[in-house]
């Protein structure tokens, strides 16, 4: 299988100045086509780094691409490491690249300079990929196996993000044509409210019989849950396509319920489908949550068809006056309460006069919590026709994490409940 290593250049990344989004980009692009990218690396501005880095890369890997160390300063090193590492005797202009510069620049009523006409520069043994959007060329260098131990192709491209996002296209076609690639195919499933280290230890025995070409990947995120990612390499579309299929589908049987979805989905675009199934609405009230729950569904587009509103009860006033929670229940059972969330619930239902609603009521934290209930705490409720249902949770993590996965965990109770007919 072909294999490829994404290679960030300048001091900006490494202190965090900057965060680096190419790599990402990069690698999601090289999967599509079949290239494994086995090897990330960041490194400084300086030709002793940048030259130790890019040998180590092109020794362990067939293409890399290299991002930043470019432009029309003298922070350009990549460009002069590039010259002596590739061989080249001297540098020539792309009257191609010095073209687009001036058009550029001219765009933008800026004088050309020497130091961008510097920029149309390139050693005399790369390709130039034009830049059809910025002024640094993309550089391709092809080095025969006897330098490397692999046959290599090595792009250096600029570290503007939109402008490696441009050029992407069309290194992509360079590595199409130069590499006979076999293809990654993907399957992921989406599981909600089982802890990844449980959720390992559940289909640990199904996991163990996965054959040697067939990779498993937990990707775990407040909002989304934990993702299970399939990945099978080195077969054809249909082989691949159905031996994806054979043990997705025994994977979702060990975890019936906990699965709601596959690929890209998350938890409020399926409460919105299944909504939009029965021609119902929701609402929500939300006390932790400060309106989260409602910015989650809005996301979606066309939420507008069945979500009508939320009420942020965030002082118990608001749980009181607006949605008829007796004071007496608050002063029994305290704010964070199955009895409190529950009201809330049916309370927001019937003022905004939805099918279904949504509550929470916790401790998000960082302060605010006791020994009976800590901080991370969450009651949620979901009220509809049949009946309310509450639980409970602890998530022991920073606040904005703890709001997230307030929300999401009260989504994920929605759309259990529903699809078991409890509300």
């Amino acid at each position: 299988m072909t294999t490829a290593s994404i290679c960030t250049i300048g001091d900006e990344i490494l202190i965090g100045q900057i965060t680096d989004t190419n790599s990402a980009f990069l690698a999601k692009a090289l999967n599509k086509i079949g290239v494994k990218v086995i090897h990330m690396a960041s490194c400084s501005d300086s030709d002793k780094d940048i030259a130790n880095t890019l040998k180590r890369c092109l020794k362990m890997s067939d293409v890399v691409i290299t991002t930043g160390g470019l432009g029309p300063t003298k922070d350009d090193i990549t460009k002069r490491v590039l010259m002596r590492l590739s061989g080249s005797t001297r540098f020539r202009t792309s009257r191609k690249q010095l073209e687009i510069i001036k058009n550029i620049l001219t765009s933008r009523g800026i004088q050309m300079l020497d130091i961008n006409r510097m920029q149309a520069d390139v050693p005399d043994r790369c390709t130039v990929i034009p830049n059809r959007i910025g002024t640094a060329p993309i550089m391709q260098f092809h080095f025969p196996e006897e330098m490397f131990g692999r046959n290599n192709l090595l792009f250096s491209m600029p570290g503007v993000p939109f402008e490696t996002e441009f050029a992407t296209p069309d290194v992509i076609a360079s590595i199409q044509a130069h590499y006979k690639l076999d293809k990654i195919f993907h399957k992921t499933i989406c599981t909600f409210g089982i802890a990844e280290s449980v959720l390992s230890k559940q289909i640990e025995e199904w996991e163990n019989s996965l054959p040697e070409n067939l990779h498993l990947a937990y990707l775990p995120n407040p909002i989304l849950g934990v993702r299970l990612r399939l990945s099978i390499y080195g077969t054809t579309q249909k082989e691949g396509e159905e031996e994806l299929e054979k043990y997705s589908a025994s994977l979702k049987k060990i975890l019936g319920d906990a699965v709601y979805g596959e690929g890209e989905t998350n938890p409020q675009t399926v409460a919105g489908e299944l909504l939009l199934e029965r021609n119902a609405t929701i609402s929500t009230a939300e006390s932790c949550t400060g309106g989260y729950i409602a910015h989650l569904l809005t996301e979606i587009a066309g939420s507008s068809r069945y979500f009508w509103g939320s009420v942020v009860s965030y002082d118990n006033s608001v749980k009181i006056n607006t949605l008829g929670v007796n004071q007496k229940t608050i002063e029994k059972h305290g704010v964070v309460s199955k009895e409190v969330v529950a009201q809330m619930a049916e309370g927001v239902r019937k003022k905004l006069g939805t099918t279904y609603s949504i509550a929470t009521s916790g401790i998000a934290g960082p302060g605010g919590g006791t020994p009976a209930k800590p901080v991370g705490t969450l009651w949620m409720a979901v009220s509809g026709p049949k009946g309310t249902v509450t639980a409970t949770l602890v998530s022991k993590s920073t606040r904005k994490i703890n709001i997230e996965r307030f929300a999401a965990s009260a989504l994920d109770l929605f759309r259990r409940s529903l699809i078991s007919g409890k509300i």
